[in-house]
């Protein structure tokens, strides 16, 4: 057992280490932060980029930004009627602490204020029994929300949610899903209810039942040849969106889509890819990045999935596991949840 001041924490100790499981202090808020009681934390392709010290981040770090959990202690500031003391709240990847001045901010561009910070990089995250966060990072998760599949929709939801809502979107367009996983089994679900008629696109079929389960119209194969040409003739394809991390699919992808249609990036490729202006220019086609979302935005696809019974797929593990979980991230089907006991 810990004594009152402690709690338990799966930390990155060194860059590249497994994280481990220990006591460490239970953390002050300082002014305008809260503290949370963590219930769950959803695990993320991006912890490992904390684990390998990708993001500059530094050691030791306590990992983490799916977060839900309770209030349970603020910091001198922050509005007590807003922020109420056990009220169910979420944190995801924007870590807030947004200066409000700044041309970015002005322009409500608040994640790329030069201020604002990320959750679990560049402070602890929700791999532990208790965090502490900016209170502009706080969202209030709606009631009669389950925790656990709530989580990843404050990563992984908001990044599909937020680059769909900036879209044209018009109720029967086609829009594929190219990659079948945490992002892309949400996607298939926030297309659907969006009024889009959705293509899922994974390799081989064993993502068929559950793509079309989750509200898709179409499934099709792209470990098989002829998969770009079986697209065409399905329709004119306006939206893809790339939720699988492989440069090679993004020159495949511009091939599929009909005139006008977008390419939008919602993973992270690290390896460079190459597409030749005139696959673009015939057509009228376009590639178009988007990263992941604010407050708001986090608020708005809360608000959405809860009206609209989108839900995570998950599997939970304890806090002790939080290397298994990270490890499998890859055959997850299709989340993984760290939640405390």
């Amino acid at each position: 057992m810990h004594d009152a001041n402690t709690m338990k924490a799966s930390v990155f100790k060194k860059k590249g280490g497994d994280s481990e499981t220990m006591e460490i202090p239970i953390p002050f808020p300082q002014k305008g932060w809260v503290r949370i009681k963590v219930h769950c934390c959803g695990v993320c392709h991006s912890d490992k980029l904390c684990k390998d010290g990708i993001t500059n981040n530094e050691y030791p770090r306590v990992s983490g930004h799916e977060v839900i959990g309770e209030i349970e202690k603020l910091g001198e500031g922050v509005d007590e009627n807003k922020f109420k003391i056990g009220k169910f709240v979420g944190v995801g990847w924007n870590g807030g602490n947004h200066c409000g001045e700044c041309r970015e901010c002005l322009n409500k561009q608040f994640l790329s204020c030069k201020k604002s910070l990320m959750s679990g990089i560049d402070f602890d995250g929700g791999y532990a029994e208790y965090m502490v966060v900016p209170s502009d990072a706080v969202v209030i998760i709606p009631d009669g929300m389950n925790p656990e599949e709530t989580a990843p929709l404050l990563c992984a939801g908001v990044t599909v949610f937020s680059a769909l809502k900036k879209q044209n979107i018009k109720k029967g367009e086609l829009a594929g899903v190219l990659g079948i996983g945490g992002l892309g089994h949400l996607a298939i679900q926030f297309c659907n209810k969006m009024g889009l008629e959705v293509i899922a696109l994974s390799r081989g079929n064993t993502k068929e039942k559950v793509s079309m389960e989750l509200g898709a119209s179409h499934f099709v194969d792209i470990s098989k040849d002829g998969w770009i040409d079986q697209i065409k003739e399905i329709g004119s394809v306006q939206y893809i969106l790339l939720t699988a991390p492989f440069a090679h699919y993004v020159k495949s992808s511009i091939e599929c889509l009909g005139i006008n249609g977008k390419l939008i990036l919602i993973s992270v490729i690290l390896e460079p890819f190459a597409i030749d202006s005139l696959s673009l220019i015939i057509g009228n086609k376009s590639i178009e990045g988007r990263y992941i979302g604010d407050t708001k935005d986090i608020e708005e696809t809360l608000d959405f999935a809860n009206k609209n019974q989108i839900k995570s797929i998950i599997k939970t593990f304890p806090l002790e596991e939080v290397n298994e979980a990270l490890v499998n991230i890859a055959n997850a089907k299709f989340r993984n949840v760290i939640k405390m006991k």
